[in-house]
């Protein structure tokens, strides 16, 4: 008995010194994988995915820096070279044909004649100026059926797209995460109110409350005007305000499957407050369900704005958008003639765009899947 007192606890279990050292060599070798890093390593081998985030940086990329292109005025209207197919000229010099040579730059001009227009934008237009004269490209996808070039508003448009689809996001992540991570969080009578009051907001049909909002709101812009908000803020919160009830129900769902666990009963104990267990331990863990449906949600934000921009709701000229571009492109198409080029080339851009977001979000799905670490 006196022996057995006398071995150490690696005696014991039957291991000697030897084997305990060995064990801790191999153990120190070992590299653990935090969640982030084995989900980036697995999108790295998903192509697909890959190649579609590449490609939608490259398309913010374009889109950010459109004025600093060589391209054409989006609103530029030039009757005698309507409804042109595409032209393979490489360009001509008579970029801002209504701006005196060496003239003084005009911000108020300018804006008047490419739409709204952020000090960036400001910026980016002069350095434009300064590398590439009055230069502009060709009407490589060919004109609409105002003489307007058809590359130059699919880019512009873009822009458009992605400002209504941040504001979208930002909406679901400001107002969506903390609304859904509090109530489920909560939960009790609290989670009951909050989770009724996303059912009621839910059988509202949206549709018809945007178009109403931006209908009456349109009778006073005006008023508007005087507090700063013009009709895009407007249709910017309008839109983003509606996308928030998913997220806060998806998140809500995953703060059920948390709030119980160890981590945060200890979290509990050591007297943390709401706040700190919300957003320093509730949130972090539900970030990567986050990131993966607002992947999703984008694509269906950019193509509510291009319907109702189709429907003569949304963006106003001089303004573009892809919902303008495909309203011009049904007038495109009639029984005699049909411009095919119209319909291709912002049809192209859309749907490489809505496809890539939605090959990125099922890539990101199946990265960030907690059941498939460690399997490849």
């Amino acid at each position: 008995m006196e022996m057995q007192n006398q071995q150490t606890p690696l005696e014991r279990l039957g291991f000697d010194q030897s084997d305990a050292d060995r064990l801790l060599a191999e153990s120190l070798e070992f590299k653990g994988e935090s969640l982030w890093t084995d989900a980036r390593r697995r999108l790295k081998k998903n192509r697909v995915a890959t190649w579609s985030m590449r490609f939608l940086i490259l398309f913010a990329l374009m889109s950010f820096f459109a004025p600093l292109l060589p391209l054409r005025q989006p609103a530029e209207q030039n009757l005698p070279n309507q409804l042109q197919p595409p032209s393979y000229t490489f360009g001509d010099s008579n970029y801002l044909p209504l701006v005196a040579p060496g003239a003084d730059y005009d911000p108020v001009k300018m804006t008047n004649i490419h739409g709204s227009l952020t000090f960036v934008d400001h910026w980016l237009i002069q350095a434009r100026l300064g590398i590439f004269g009055r230069w502009q490209t060709g009407h490589w996808m060919g004109t609409d059926a105002m003489g307007r070039d058809l590359m130059s508003r699919i880019v512009w448009g873009s822009r458009t797209s992605i400002k209504v689809a941040l504001a979208a996001t930002l909406c679901s992540l400001l107002i969506g995460v903390l609304y859904g991570a509090f109530s489920g969080l909560m939960g009790g009578r609290i989670d009951n109110l909050m989770m009724r009051m996303v059912d009621v907001l839910y059988s509202i049909p949206f549709i018809f409350v945007v178009i109403f909002l931006i209908t009456v709101l349109k009778d006073q812009e005006e008023a508007l005007a005087k507090y700063g908000i013009g009709r895009m803020t407007v249709f910017y919160i309008v839109i983003g305000a509606i996308y928030w009830l998913t997220m806060a129900r998806v998140v809500r769902g995953q703060v059920l499957s948390l709030k119980n666990k160890e981590f945060i009963e200890a979290t509990r104990v050591i007297g943390a407050s709401v706040p700190r267990i919300l957003l320093g331990h509730i949130v972090p863990n539900v970030l990567s369900i986050v990131i993966i449906y607002l992947t999703l949600t984008i694509p269906a934000v950019m193509l509510f704005e291009a319907f109702l921009s189709f429907l003569g709701l949304g963006i106003e000229a001089p303004e573009v958008s892809w919902g303008t571009l495909a309203s011009d492109s049904t007038k495109a198409i009639n029984p005699i003639r049909i411009f095919w080029w119209l319909v291709l080339f912002p049809s192209l851009a859309m749907g490489s765009t809505l496809l890539a977001l939605n090959m990125l979000g099922d890539g990101l799905r199946d990265a960030m899947d907690p059941k498939m670490r460690g399997k490849d």
